[in-house]
């Protein structure tokens, strides 16, 4: 993995969020980030909440079968041109607005603000990618960046590389399993009501199920259009947005998502010195749509751009960029230098 340490940018402490911590360090100014250095990769310790291990069923079974339906995207039968191409809009509508721009940028680091009506829209298609709810997947993130690869981190990959892609998530957490126990990190969002109301009963999972059934049902309707009213070809075309724009889509979201946690802190180069073994990764940020850029958003966590340099494209930022011009997003975070050069 090859460096090129760039001039640290810390984070004001009067910017950050609950469970934030400034992470852009000199190299000699951190005894922590020292201290990690000396580690095995392999050998950070389990979270001390996740013992003793307890898998989570219920969310297992789920993404069990999510997983299951969309390999019947290898079955000649369930292809369609139109399931096809609502796959890969579903990456770019569900996958960058809701869990990138929405989940992370906007309510996780608080990157930039907009109307309540468009937040809680984001938050939405956020649901649509089966990642949990609104609040814990911020309180997740938060934690992970107060903890970031030290043993309190909920998925570092110094414990293992399958642990920080999805082993975390299919394991009990005893500081993340109940709303009780993480709101100390995501108070400012539970104190709107739509976002409480989400938490109760699992009442976001019924979104991600409610969203299924309505795209399911559209292909059907689309088909037996198509077809004249051949029942047939309407169950053909139902079947073929399940597993394409739903499941399909769904997984591609998931692992992009989960490749932050992995790739992104093992393989890379990096711009900043940070206390943590966060990289810049392009891959993960093709897939991901900036969030590859994750050395850069170690240093500066508010900013709403993740691509420092001219070469580390961010498709969320230049979205961001379109709503601060529609005058959608308003009080838009920048890194540094792009406070510098306004141009970029």
């Amino acid at each position: 993995m090859s460096e090129s340490v760039c001039d640290p940018q810390p984070t004001s402490e009067s910017d950050l969020l609950p469970g934030d911590s400034p992470e852009a360090t000199s190299p000699e100014s951190s005894s922590e980030s020292s201290a990690l250095d000396s580690l095995d990769p392999q050998r950070l310790p389990h979270p001390d909440a996740t013992q003793p291990f307890k898998i989570l069923w219920q969310y297992t079974i789920v993404l069990a079968v999510v997983h299951l339906i969309a390999l019947y995207a290898f079955v000649p039968w369930f292809f369609t041109w139109s399931g096809l191409v609502l796959a890969i809009l579903g990456h770019f509508v569900f996958g960058m607005m809701g869990i990138t721009i929405g989940y992370h940028r906007l309510l996780t680091h608080r990157g930039f603000t907009c109307p309540k009506w468009l937040e809680h829209s984001l938050a939405i298609l956020g649901i649509c990618n089966l990642q949990d709810s609104p609040a814990r997947w911020v309180a997740i993130h938060r934690m992970h960046h107060q903890h970031s690869d030290h043993q309190p981190d909920p998925h570092s990959p110094l414990v293992s590389f399958l642990w920080s892609h999805m082993g975390w998530v299919i394991f009990r957490h005893r500081d993340l399993d109940r709303t009780s126990h993480y709101e100390k990190y995501v108070r400012d969002l539970l104190r709107d009501p739509f976002y409480l109301k989400l938490e109760r009963r699992q009442g976001w999972f019924f979104v991600f199920v409610g969203h299924a059934i309505l795209i399911t049902a559209a292909g059907g309707a689309v088909g037996y259009l198509v077809s004249g009213g051949l029942m047939g070809e309407a169950l053909r075309y139902a079947a073929s947005w399940a597993v394409w724009a739903v499941a399909v889509r769904t997984v591609f979201v998931l692992h992009g998502t989960w490749t932050v946690n992995s790739l992104s802190h093992v393989f890379g180069y990096r711009n900043y010195e940070t206390r943590e073994h966060s990289t810049n990764n392009w891959l993960v940020a093709l897939i991901a749509h900036g969030e590859g850029w994750h050395n850069n958003h170690h240093a500066e966590p508010r900013a709403a751009a993740h691509g420092h340099r001219w070469w580390e494209f961010d498709m969320s930022w230049r979205v961001i960029q379109i709503m601060e011009k529609l005058g959608l997003a308003k009080d838009v975070v920048r890194p540094k230098s792009m406070r510098i050069d306004p141009s970029k």
